[in-house]
């Protein structure tokens, strides 16, 4: 048994190589199969019993059932096949995702001809996972499908499957489809991740240092209460925690002032061993840096991310992440 999967796995991986990536897909006779399905098959076997009683017996009237159902059968055939031909399947650049997170893939279906479409169903080929629609003459639908990422990278499409049983379920038309297109997959934050490096950067506020004593709030945006703040700037958890520990000062959120040098995030400096773990502490760091508004820069093994600050640089620190 495991002989004739491993040879059923190697013969379908050679089918999918020999099919050509890309992101719109026209369905035409050449790229739609269709074959009888388990019902389909017991239908065509009642069939032939049938005609072989109306022989036996010369039944006139078995004679015109079996023919009309088997006329039936044959436009049926005809009719699931024209379901998925001509059909147009594009696919936009799916974005990125974290490792873990699902990752949604939004596939695009238009109808050029003035009939409507039944009973389709996409799937992913080895994630068999449908999803079922129907689409209305000479309109488009969007369809979604879920798929995790085995790994961080830049990974390409599993290729997906869309079938029809329309009308009568004895026979199954399908298309098999390779995206071009390939997902940015970045590494999974690390959760509950250290502070932030700190002791490399030297705050300002107003021409005057810090206190260090209030430098752990500040990297966390919080800061002692002052009087004026309103109950919206007080960050109840932490003042909780404050309190617990038999003090009465309320904390209250804020960033600092001014940032005198930009801080790095270091692929040697996360005290880890592990490189998929290092990136991870990584990953969170940057996150938290960009939620502060700081000026941060990259150090990773193959390259530098020089400082900046944004959305922007935080997808090019993401990526950088995700390549190395």
């Amino acid at each position: 048994m495991n002989t004739w999967r491993g040879a059923q796995h190697q013969v379908r991986q050679w089918w999918m190589s020999r099919q050509e990536p890309r992101d719109v897909q026209i369905l035409h006779q050449r790229n739609v199969y269709i074959l009888p399905t388990l019902p389909g098959l017991f239908l065509g076997i009642t069939l032939l019993v049938l005609l072989l009683a109306s022989i036996n017996f010369q039944l006139n009237l078995g004679y015109a059932l079996t023919f009309l159902l088997a006329g039936c059968t044959l436009v049926a055939m005809h009719a699931g096949h024209a379901t998925l031909r001509g059909l147009e399947l594009q696919l936009p650049a799916p974005p990125p995702q974290f490792l873990g997170n699902a990752c949604t893939v939004s596939v695009r279906l238009q109808n050029h001809s003035k009939s409507p479409r039944f009973g389709l169903a996409l799937a992913f080929v080895d994630h068999p996972v449908w999803v079922w629609s129907e689409l209305p003459a000479q309109q488009s639908i969007t369809l979604q499908l879920s798929w995790y990422a085995p790994q961080r990278g830049r990974l390409a499409l599993p290729a997906m499957t869309l079938e029809s049983r329309f009308p009568m379920g004895a026979f199954r038309a399908w298309t098999v489809w390779r995206p071009a297109s390939k997902v940015l997959v970045y590494p999974a934050p690390e959760q509950g991740a250290p502070a932030l490096p700190i002791d490399e950067i030297v705050f300002e506020a107003g021409g005057l240092s810090v206190p260090s004593v209030q430098r752990d709030l500040a990297w966390d945006g919080l800061r002692p209460y002052r009087r004026g703040d309103s109950l919206k700037q007080i960050a109840w958890k932490p003042s909780a925690k404050t309190m617990a520990s038999g003090s009465s000062a309320l904390i209250s959120r804020d960033r600092p002032a001014a940032q005198s040098a930009p801080l790095w995030l270091d692929y040697g400096n996360t005290g880890l061993t592990d490189k998929e773990a290092r990136l991870s502490r990584l990953c969170a760091w940057a996150r938290g840096a960009d939620s502060q508004g700081l000026v941060y820069g990259l150090r990773l093994p193959g390259g530098i991310v020089e400082p900046n600050t944004g959305a922007t640089h935080l997808a090019q620190c993401l990526e950088a992440l995700a390549l190395c």
